[in-house]
């Protein structure tokens, strides 16, 4: 990945809707050129997709919450059920594994407390594997879908 590469990320994450024209006078490069680097970038993986990017109060989902789960074993067997479990509910909208304690980092979004606390109890407290379960409320974003840093 070279520096017009990186120009080509650049210019895409700020708006993933820009014609291969308009992104190939951005970045300085010929038509030709610049769409054959994009589809290389997708082909490589460095373009993972292109989505809408859509704001959760739009929608109804006003509630964040992160999550934190500690598993009460940490075998290839828990680690896989719980993640494919955790994959299969739709208001976790991002899942980490982490280092230490605890073991995973959960995103949740949710309509208000209430629904929250129906999702906490039906389906994130009965997750495969579980110990225990923390969480806390998000207040407020202050950095939020940042692109990536062109280095």
């Amino acid at each position: 990945m070279d520096d017009l590469d990186r120009k080509i990320l650049a210019e895409l994450q700020m708006d993933g809707r820009l014609t291969v024209t308009e992104l190939a006078a951005r970045v300085k490069l010929s038509v030709s050129p610049c769409h054959r680097r994009v589809r290389d970038l997708e082909r490589t993986g460095a373009i993972r997709g292109y989505r809408a990017v859509v704001d959760p109060a739009a929608v109804g989902l006003d509630f964040e919450a992160l999550v934190f789960a500690t598993l009460r074993w940490e075998d290839r067997d828990t680690v896989a059920a719980f993640e494919q479990a955790v994959a299969a509910v739709p208001y976790v909208v991002q899942a980490q594994r982490l280092f230490g304690e605890p073991d995973y980092l959960l995103r949740v979004v949710a309509a208000d407390l209430p629904a929250f606390q129906q999702l906490y109890d039906g389906q994130l407290a009965t997750l495969p594997g579980v110990q225990r379960l923390t969480s806390t409320i998000v207040m407020k974003h202050i950095v939020d879908d940042r692109p990536l840093p062109a280095r």
